[in-house]
């Protein structure tokens, strides 16, 4: 159909033909623009545990977890940390590693997990003081229980492997021992023991 056959045709109709029409089409327009709309997508929504619908986050935060940092460090304790931290960052958070510390035993690239715990050890010759000569486990014809290793320890009488590494891992994560009798407070060792290797140790 041509403009002027059109223009003729609505020509002849009267005012209520053509309101008619005109209404006609604006509904058919409207109900195209409704369906569009529905037709495009919606965000994702998840619903919390609160019951509250949420809508999806594409990056969601990560997660708050504790570990222990514990051992030759400033300020041991228990701190928050996310998902993702390594090693080196729980060192950072407990004030840094105290001088002496053996962080190449340690892997500071390693990531964090929650309820683990991060134990600095101390070197065999940490706090030296200046000047003085290397630290051996036997001063004096007696064994260094703050220094000696254990192989060394295990030569004392009543020590075995597992009594020598508890003595090791005492002190690396409570510092020095200050007397003999302290090593009363490592798992194992009483009296008994004690009373056989007093006389072959020394702080």
């Amino acid at each position: 159909m041509t403009n002027g056959s059109l223009r003729e045709r609505l020509s002849t109709l009267s005012r209520a033909e053509l309101l008619g029409l005109t209404l006609l089409v604006c509904g058919t327009l409207a109900g195209a623009a409704v369906w569009y709309l529905r037709s495009l997508p919606r965000p994702v929504q998840v619903r919390a545990a609160s019951g509250r619908v949420a809508e999806a986050s594409a990056s969601p935060s990560p997660a708050v977890i504790l570990v222990d940092v514990a051992g030759w460090v400033r300020r041991p304790g228990v701190y928050e940390f996310h998902e993702g931290d390594r090693v080196i960052d729980a060192i950072q958070a407990a004030g840094g590693a105290r001088s002496g510390a053996a962080l190449d035993s340690l892997n500071l690239a390693a990531p964090l997990s929650d309820g683990s715990q991060v134990l600095v050890p101390r070197s065999a010759a940490g706090g030296a003081s200046p000047g003085s000569p290397p630290a051996t486990g036997v001063a004096s014809g007696k064994v260094n229980i703050n220094t000696a290793s254990a192989t060394e320890l295990e030569a004392l009488p009543g020590i075995g492997e597992v009594l020598a590494q508890r003595i090791v891992d005492y002190r690396t994560q409570n510092g020095p021992f200050t007397s003999v009798d302290q090593l009363l407070d490592v798992s194992g060792i009483g009296d008994s023991i004690l009373a056989e290797i007093r006389d072959s140790v020394t702080v």
